[in-house]
């Protein structure tokens, strides 16, 4: 630990329970992000971490409503951490994702290494526990984890993208990575077989099935997934079936959720705005991936 780490951790104010806004000086800008801290946290017991990146043009507060996911930090007890992207004002932020193109790209934002600030700045205001950080995120903020997992495989246990594929050219790897991912069938802003010659322009994303192809691969999991259709609980005008990998090296799982139908949506909550597409009431993608993330702490 550097001796300025260590001062800020003697010097820092713990955070209480409630909801928070930290300001980073990072390559010479001003970087911030929202942290919720549940009201069952113990600062005595070290709590698990689940980094939540929003999509581009949006940002941390935004995605804590579009998510709702303080609610279920409440219920798990987790520290949800909402980074703030880079770009213009405090609404118009994106992530350099890997392959992006245009701002983000010119001006090299380094946001692996801006995750890596975010994740020892917390450390020194609250009680982290290394082994169950965890990243999920949507969209741009999606291919963000996986970023993340092929870059900081080391940090991060597992992630759980949704509506955001591998836009990593090679990933590699330090240990295997567990990703459990959901995707809309009809979403039009990131298509489920892949970025179209107009989006190849700004990010060249993978399809759905390239990313669990090449996922599964890095995870040492067999080639043909269990497939199960789930119950059509809701009249939504969707239907989910969850594909599993797995288990693979050390236990990792590539888990996708299908949602035929579907859109640019967060499952089991509401769309924001009509052209989003349908959002799907079959299944909470909250109680999943904490569910998911629960049984995967870093090894």
């Amino acid at each position: 630990m550097t001796l300025t780490l260590l001062l800020s951790v003697v010097c820092a104010d713990p955070l209480a329970a409630g909801d928070h806004t930290r300001e980073l000086e990072f390559n010479g800008k001003s970087r911030s992000y929202a942290v919720h801290v549940p009201a069952k946290y113990n600062p005595k017991k070290p709590a698990p971490v689940v980094l939540i990146y929003h999509g581009a043009m949006t940002n941390a507060n935004i995605m804590a409503v579009f998510t709702g996911l303080n609610e279920k930090s409440d219920e798990a007890g987790f520290l949800a951490v909402y980074p703030n992207g880079n770009g213009n004002g405090k609404l118009m932020l994106v992530w350099n994702s890997g392959g992006l193109r245009g701002k983000a790209l010119n001006e090299k934002f380094d946001d692996v290494a801006f995750t890596t600030k975010i994740l020892d700045d917390l450390a020194t205001v609250a009680s982290v526990d290394p082994k169950r950080v965890y990243a999920t995120g949507i969209s741009n903020g999606g291919m963000m984890c996986y970023r993340l997992a092929s870059e900081l495989s080391d940090r991060i246990a597992a992630i759980a993208p949704v509506a955001g594929t591998l836009a990593v050219p090679e990933p590699k790897l330090k240990r295997p990575v567990p990703v459990m991912h959901f995707h809309g069938t009809a979403d039009k802003l990131v298509p489920f077989t892949g970025a179209d010659e107009r989006a190849r322009k700004i990010v060249p994303f993978k399809s759905v099935d390239e990313t669990m192809r090449i996922w599964a691969r890095l995870d040492g999991c067999p080639e043909e997934p269990a497939v199960t259709s789930l119950p059509d609980k809701a009249d939504d005008g969707t239907s989910v079936t969850r594909k599993c990998w797995g288990p693979g090296q050390d236990g990792a799982e590539v888990v996708l959720y299908v949602i035929d139908g579907g859109g640019h949506t967060w499952p089991g909550k509401p769309k924001f705005v009509e052209f989003l597409g349908k959002s799907t009431r079959d299944i909470s993608a909250n109680d999943l991936i904490w569910e998911f993330f629960e049984k995967h702490p870093l090894k």
